[in-house]
């Protein structure tokens, strides 16, 4: 128990808890420093639910009297009180229904042998098969088929839906936790164009994401489908296939952020190309992404014995000091194979990381040559309004730093603690410093206003006097990156960390802007800037999921220079990606397939983009079947190929 058997007693803020435990187990002859497994059974139950009698013991000087409730009961009260208790939770299944939800009387209702839940364990290709079939019930009588005709009927149509979107490897019964963001929309619009309304707007945000080619093109079919049953489909999309699809297309720009916000096109997708935008330029081929991507593979991790999902005892090798694409169509095994297998060993090996999740049997050979992983996904840098990209990168520390040594401030004896919107001093204290005051609505959201005190830019007013180069703190926040750049040019520890900001592609956010208005892309851009700024060892290993998600094409283009220029010090970069304009830029491609779900799960195609494409039609590989257009590669591949 001493060094922390009961692990929900103990860490930060833990130490009343502490305190407490360790005074019950004194006072009832518990010995605390034996394993807890060899204790008494009686003494484990009057641990964890409690003994009845009361303890006496000190916290902060003050002398306590408590009863002992038990472990049971402070867990239970932290979990109403909805503070983090996942880390000392897990979830199995029920061993009464086996995970199927029903009592064992609904699960004995069976059509043809199947009950309820063998229909729904099955995924939708296999289950529109088993109803579009009509060996599956031809052994219901005259009746019986007149009843369920009907049924049928709508069944079948439903489950074409969702087949016909690209979601034929999900099961109906999958837990909606598990599904993606472009899963869950992919979903909504099967059951619209089920519903078989017309005369309705939709209004779909990048509904590709997380898309492979071949299934952006169902995607694209399924829109199109719902705008000919007479209703109007708005699309917000970076994606080209899409754009090129549209009947109408608008551009915004010029720029982005406070650059941004006006209509530079609106007109057909054919003249669109002649347009002299950032996006036709683009789309036209006037622009091109391409980096040299000849990097040698001498160098490998090998990933060994992997069963997990749908991926059965197959083993992968990964080159070392190359820019890698895993690639494939979803649920074809990518996110299995980097995120849940290489990733939590590579974190407790290399970073030294407690309680990762890692698959029984897996063996990695390698990781010797690495000195640590850096995994950028794409949650949040913050959850509160108080929390900015200034903070994050530590742009803010060495800023108040500036302002702290100004004048104005030594003369009132401002310390650098003065210029923090976090802690009381400086801050204004009507909203706390962060510049919205919440107004709780009865049966209705809470509602954020600014703050009428400070106006928004949470200090009070003595603070906003101290100048720097005659902007005040809250001005040099509301500042781009762009604007800053130019502003703390001569100041190094500043400009080094605002300049990987542009080299991300993020000079148009300000310093201080609200990290819940940043998308989940921006979030993962600030997160590889702070990296970039970092003293660069040229053995680390970064791992990105997605990172072009909602990045248009000049930010994939600068994003893919970011990572080989990463790749060119020395890194390995490992990235899950669909994005077609990132992967032909790969020194080497992983492709998983051939398709999702228990389809896939196998690596179909792996070598330089120029290979993949080459041996499509060998390895069925659907990205290499898409790369050959990427690369403008014409019908000599197949001649290549029989050489």
């Amino acid at each position: 128990i001493e060094n922390g058997a009961v692990r929900i007693m103990y860490g930060f803020n833990k130490s009343y808890y502490t305190k407490f435990l360790n005074a019950y187990c004194e006072q009832n002859d518990i010995p605390t420093d034996v394993e807890y497994g060899s204790l008494e059974e009686y003494q484990k139950k009057s641990i964890l639910y409690g003994g009845g009698n009361q303890v006496k013991f000190t916290w902060k000087r003050h002398d306590l009297t408590r009863e002992w409730p038990g472990v049971v009961k402070f867990a239970h009260d932290m979990f109403t009180d909805e503070k983090d208790m996942s880390e000392y939770m897990t979830e199995k299944v029920c061993d009464g229904c086996d995970g199927h939800r029903l009592r064992p009387r609904s699960l004995a209702v069976k059509v043809e042998g199947k009950n309820i839940a063998d229909i729904i364990d099955m995924p939708i290709e296999k289950t529109y098969a088993y109803f579009k079939d009509e060996k599956s019930f031809e052994h219901f009588s005259t009746q019986q088929k007149l009843i369920a005709e009907s049924v049928l009927k709508e069944i079948q149509e439903r489950l074409f839906f969702l087949y016909d979107v690209g979601l034929t490897y999900l099961t109906l019964s999958r837990d909606a936790r598990t599904i993606s963001g472009g899963e869950a929309q992919r979903i909504r619009i099967a059951s619209q164009i089920g519903s078989g309304l017309t005369g309705v707007m939709y209004v779909l945000d990048e509904p590709s994401i997380g898309l492979h080619e071949r299934d952006t093109l169902k995607l694209i079919r399924t829109l199109r489908s719902l705008q000919e049953k007479g209703n109007s489909v708005i699309v917000v999309e970076h994606d080209k296939e899409t754009i090129m699809s549209a009947d109408y297309v608008i551009d915004i720009g010029p720029g982005a952020g406070k650059y941004g916000g006006e209509v530079v096109f609106a007109g057909t997708g054919s003249k669109m190309m002649k347009a002299k935008t950032l996006t036709a330029q683009y789309l036209s081929g006037e622009k091109e992404i391409y980096y040299p991507h000849n990097k040698p593979q001498e160098s490998w991790l090998e990933i060994n014995n992997i069963t997990l999902n749908n991926i059965e005892n197959i083993s992968a090798k990964i080159p070392l000091k190359n820019f890698v694409c895993i690639t494939g169509v979803s649920g074809s095994g990518k996110s299995s194979l980097i995120l849940q297998t290489l990733l939590p060993v590579a974190r407790e090996v290399l970073n030294h990381a407690r309680k990762v999740n890692k698959v029984d049997g897996v063996e990695i050979l390698g990781l010797e040559q690495v000195d640590k992983v850096i995994s950028l996904d794409q949650s949040p840098i913050g959850r509160t309004p108080r929390s900015n990209p200034a903070t994050y990168t530590g742009v803010m520390d060495e800023i108040r730093k500036l302002f702290a040594k100004t004048k104005e401030a030594e003369l009132r004896g401002y310390k650098i603690g003065r210029f923090s919107f976090n802690v009381k001093g400086g801050r204004c204290e009507n909203c706390t410093g962060d510049g919205q005051i919440k107004i709780e609505m009865h049966f209705l959201p809470d509602v954020l206003v600014e703050c009428n005190t400070c106006c928004g830019t949470r200090y009070n007013a003595q603070t906003l006097e101290v100048m720097y180069k005659g902007k005040s703190i809250a001005e040099v926040l509301a500042m781009s990156v762009t604007e800053a750049m130019e502003f703390f040019k001569a100041v190094p520890s500043i400009a080094i960390k605002l300049k990987t900001l542009v080299a991300v592609g993020l000079d148009y956010i300000t310093l201080g802007q609200n990290a819940t208005t940043l998308s989940g892309g921006e979030a993962q851009r600030i997160k590889l800037s702070k990296e970039l700024s970092r003293k660069d060892t040229g053995k680390t290993l970064y791992i990105l999921d997605e990172p072009t998600t909602g990045l248009h094409f000049a930010d994939v283009d600068r994003l893919t220079g970011v990572l080989h220029h990463l790749v060119d010090l020395g890194n390995s970069v490992v990235v899950i990606e669909h994005n077609l304009d990132m992967i032909k830029n790969a020194d080497y491609i992983i492709d998983m397939g051939p398709e999702g779900g228990n389809k896939g799960g196998l690596i179909i195609a792996t070598g330089t983009p120029e290979e993949v494409a080459t041996n499509h039609e060998k390895t069925g590989s659907y990205t290499g079947k898409y790369l050959v257009d990427e690369l403008k590669m014409n019908i000599k591949i197949k001649k290549e190929t029989n050489e």
